[in-house]
This record gives structure tokens, C-alpha cells and sequence, in this order.
């Protein structure tokens, strides 16, 4: 039996395009907490939508597609408010007694599991439009996807732990921050995902800016 070329290589795209922004998520996470429950946990988001995708193509185009972001990015925003400040406790530390490992919040966690749900559900909208015309080329696309995704994140991994923990938590909110007001706005309209590189730095920029401004104890006298 041949592959259906066209729906193989948009299964694999649309699969490796949502898992590698969850993957970002999980790598950030990793670099933050040192454990692979990291990734446990996107994956874990992942396989709740995509095995129900998978066993019951059909149904799952009917869900609300609009309250599934809504409510991921309600959850993103506060735990990356959370982590924002986080940053800032860090960078004074830092500055007064000195960088002590911390242990990492499971609420972050627990954001893992809800970007990897929300990942693959917007993978799935495109999945079973595509497994009834031609399941195993469908499924194997997806593999593919994965196989792929898993890859580069491995290969990556050894990378983020030379990361400060600080610049690491600035990082991972601007991260949360940037899907949480990415989902908002598209409850409202249609969006690019290449917004999400400018929304990005932008985050960045700011939480950056509010983890690292001066501490008041620490400034010159007369300041």
C-alpha cells in the first residue's frame, strides 16, 4: 500500500510545528528544575488529546477550540506572573547572599502538562480532518513529527543546563507569557505563529527590565 504523499507531509508539519512549541516549553522547564519530569509532564499533556484524536477522529473537531485556549491562557498568564516574580527574588539573591538551587514550583509543572494539551489539540483540529481520507499515512506523519521533535529536544538538552538559573526563569515567563497572549488574541482573530518570535523578545525584554532594575538596599547612598 503507497503513502499519500500530501497528507503524510501535512501530518508531519502540522505535528512537529505544535510539538516543538511545547517541547520549547518543556526544555525551559528542564533548565529550571534539572529533572525530566519536565518533559514527563508536556508529554503527558500531549498523549490525553491525542490518543482520544486517534481513537475518536471525528468527535474531537467538535470541541470548542476557542474555550480550550481561553482556559490555557488564563493558566499561563498566572503562572507566568508567578515565575516573573520569581525571576526577581533570584536576581536578589543573587546580589545579597549569593545563588542557592531552588526547588521547582510543581504549579510550573502542572503549566507543562496544560501547554502540552493545548499543543496537540491544535495539532489534532488538522490530524482528523486527515486520518479518515488516509489513516496510515496520516499516522505515519505524525510519527514522524515526533520522532523529529524528540530529537532536536534531546540534542538541545545538554545546552540548557550551562544556563543560569535567573536568565533561565526570565526566559521560561517571557516563554508562558508570549502563548498566554498568543491564545487570548486568537480567540479574537487569526494569527501567524511567526508573531510569536516578536511577542517573545518583547516579553523578554520586559520581564528582564522588572527582574534585574536596582535594589533599593543595594543602591548608592543619596540614589
Amino acid at each position: 500500500m503507497f503513502l499519500e504523499a500530501g497528507i503524510l507531509l501535512a501530518a508531519l508539519g502540522i505535528t512537529a510545528l505544535e510539538l516543538a512549541e511545547a517541547a520549547a516549553v518543556g526544555l525551559a522547564l528542564f533548565a529550571e528544575s534539572r529533572s525530566a519530569l519536565a518533559f514527563a509532564y508536556v508529554a503527558a499533556g500531549c498523549a490525553v488529546v491525542f490518543v482520544p484524536a486517534f481513537l475518536a477522529a471525528g468527535a474531537i473537531s467538535l470541541l470548542p477550540g476557542t474555550y480550550v485556549r481561553l482556559v490555557g491562557g488564563v493558566l499561563l498568564l498566572y503562572f507566568g506572573l508567578r515565575l516573573t516574580r520569581s525571576a526577581r527574588r533570584s536576581v536578589v539573591r543573587s546580589r545579597t547572599t549569593g545563588f542557592k538551587p531552588e526547588t521547582f514550583e510543581k504549579g510550573l509543572m502542572y503549566t507543562g502538562f496544560s501547554v502540552g494539551a493545548v499543543e496537540a489539540f491544535e495539532a489534532s483540529i488538522v490530524l482528523v480532518g486527515l486520518l479518515p481520507q488516509d489513516f496510515i499515512s496520516a499516522g505515519t506523519g505524525f510519527a514522524a513529527g515526533v520522532v523529529l521533535v524528540v530529537i532536536a529536544t534531546f540534542a538541545l538538552r545538554s545546552q540548557v543546563r550551562k544556563v543560569k538559573q535567573a536568565s533561565m526563569k526570565v526566559a521560561v515567563s517571557a516563554l508562558l507569557l508570549t502563548f498566554s497572549a498568543f491564545w487570548f488574541a486568537e480567540v479574537l482573530l487569526p494569527l501567524n505563529d511567526v508573531l510569536l518570535v516578536p511577542i517573545f523578545l518583547a516579553f523578554a525584554f520586559v520581564v528582564y527590565v522588572f527582574a534585574n532594575r536596582p535594589i533599593p538596599s543595594l543602591a548608592p547612598r543619596g540614589s
